[in-house]
C-alpha cells in the first residue's frame, strides 16, 4: 500500500481576497484530487472551495473537523484514514495550516508514520506582517495571544519589550479580532514612548492596513478602527 501525502493548504485571508493573488493554480490543481480533509471549521473550508471553483467537490469529499474544542484523540482517529492510504488536504481557516492553527498535532502524527508532509505555497499574515513592519526578520517570535488579565497582560508585554530590545529580536502577537482595541491601548500604554509598534491589519484585503510607529506617535495619530478585523502586532526595540 502506497503511503498517504498529507498537504498543507493555506486559505484567504479574508473573504475581500484576490484569489488568483493569494492561491497558486498549482494549489488548486492539488485540492481537486483530494477527497480528504482536516478543517479547522467546516463551515469555512467550505467556502473556500467555492470561492476556488471547487463546489462541486464539496459532496465528494469527507470532512474531519479539528480545532481547540476537539477531543484530544481527534488527531489520531484522523491520521488513521491517511493511514489507509488516503492521501489529506489540511486547511485551516485562514493562512497556514500548522502556524498558530490545531492542524499540527495531524502534521506531527504523519511524520511519525513515515508519511510525505507538503505545505504548498500561499499566505501567512505573521510572515507577510515581519515582512512590511521594517522590523528583524532574521530573528523574530511568534507570541500567539497573550493572557487577557490586564496585570499579567502588562508584565508579558513588558517581558517582550525587554527580549525585543536585548535580542534585537522582533515580538509578534495577536488578538481575537473584537479585542484588537483592548490589546493596541494596553500596548501603547505599557511599551515605552520610543519603542517601535506596528500593526498589520486585513492583510491582502481591499482595507489592508499597515503602519509603523514610535509608541509616542502611535498616541498622536487618530485612532484607527481595528475591531473585528484580523491584525498582527509586532514590536521591535
Amino acid at each position: 500500500m502506497k503511503k498517504a501525502s498529507i498537504y498543507l493548504i493555506p486559505n484567504l485571508l479574508g473573504d475581500e481576497a484576490n484569489i488568483n493573488a493569494s492561491i497558486p493554480s498549482h494549489n488548486i490543481e492539488i485540492i481537486s484530487s483530494l477527497r480528504h480533509f482536516v478543517v479547522e471549521h467546516i463551515k469555512d473550508a467550505r467556502r473556500f472551495l467555492v470561492k476556488i471553483g471547487l463546489k462541486d467537490l464539496i459532496n465528494q469529499s469527507e470532512f474531519f473537523e479539528l480545532n481547540n474544542q476537539s477531543d484530544p484523540r481527534a488527531a489520531y482517529d484522523i491520521i488513521q484514514v491517511a493511514a489507509e492510504g488516503n492521501d489529506m488536504g489540511i486547511i485551516s481557516d485562514a493562512g497556514c495550516p500548522g502556524i498558530a492553527d490545531p492542524g499540527a498535532g495531524v502534521v506531527h502524527l504523519a511524520h511519525q508514520k513515515g508519511m510525505r508532509v507538503v505545505p504548498l505555497i500561499g499566505p501567512s499574515s505573521i510572515l507577510l506582517a515581519v515582512m512590511a513592519s521594517g522590523f528583524n526578520g532574521q530573528s523574530f517570535a511568534f507570541n500567539g495571544y497573550i493572557d487577557r488579565d490586564k496585570s499579567r497582560r502588562a508584565s508579558v508585554i513588558r517581558f517582550l519589550e525587554e527580549k525585543a530590545s536585548k535580542e534585537n529580536q522582533t515580538q509578534v502577537l495577536m488578538e481575537t479580532p473584537y479585542r484588537n482595541e483592548a490589546l493596541f491601548d494596553d500596548l501603547i500604554n505599557t511599551l515605552n514612548p520610543n519603542t517601535l509598534l506596528s500593526i498589520a491589519c486585513d492583510i491582502s484585503l481591499p482595507t489592508e492596513y499597515i503602519k509603523t510607529r514610535k509608541v509616542m506617535d502611535w498616541k498622536k495619530e487618530p485612532k484607527q478602527n481595528l475591531q473585528k478585523r484580523p491584525a498582527i502586532f509586532s514590536i521591535s526595540a
